[in-house]
């Protein structure tokens, strides 16, 4: 009878010191978007978004990266994550077409509510799918999130760990 019982005494585990509970995490990956800025006049305007990279995972070659993204280079990521990777890419805010009919009587998709509605989920989108181990490991994933500028002719690859 004794043997079906499990055993149920505590693990022992070493005593927790002030650096492990207020230290560093082990392993981090924040990103923020922010700093939205409108551009450019009539219909060459559009809106750039501030991404800031914070991590520590070795997958990642720079630890700290800020880069200027527009709502076109957030919809190529997700393509190419969709077309390359085996992650069910999480879908990006809307287009918004009605925000951009003429004679609405506010800025359309240049409204200062709709930049931040539009930012809000395109932070949740990219901490959605950088958080993902498989999609850690796509070229894009990182050219999207370090690179000063995307190459959008680039060939399709997995980031080896270093």
């Amino acid at each position: 009878m004794d043997e079906a019982i499990a055993d149920t005494r505590r693990l022992m585990s070493k005593p927790q010191n002030l650096n492990d509970a207020y230290g560093p995490p082990s392993n981090f990956l924040e990103i923020d978007v922010s700093n939205p800025q409108t551009v450019g006049v009539g219909r060459g305007r559009f809106t750039t978004y501030e991404i800031r990279l914070k991590t520590n995972l070795p997958i990642f070659k720079l630890k700290e990266t800020r880069v200027r993204r527009r709502y076109s280079d957030f919809e190529w990521l997700r393509n190419e994550l969709e077309r390359e990777s085996k992650v069910v890419v999480p879908p990006l805010p809307g287009k918004a077409f009605f925000r951009q009919l003429p004679f609405r009587g506010d800025d359309g998709i240049f409204d200062d509510s709709f930049i931040e509605e539009r930012r809000q989920g395109l932070e949740q989108f990219l901490n959605k799918v950088s958080g993902h181990p498989l999609a850690q490991n796509e070229r894009c994933l990182h050219m999207f999130l370090q690179d000063e500028s995307v190459d959008k002719s680039y060939t399709p690859s997995k980031i080896k760990q270093t």
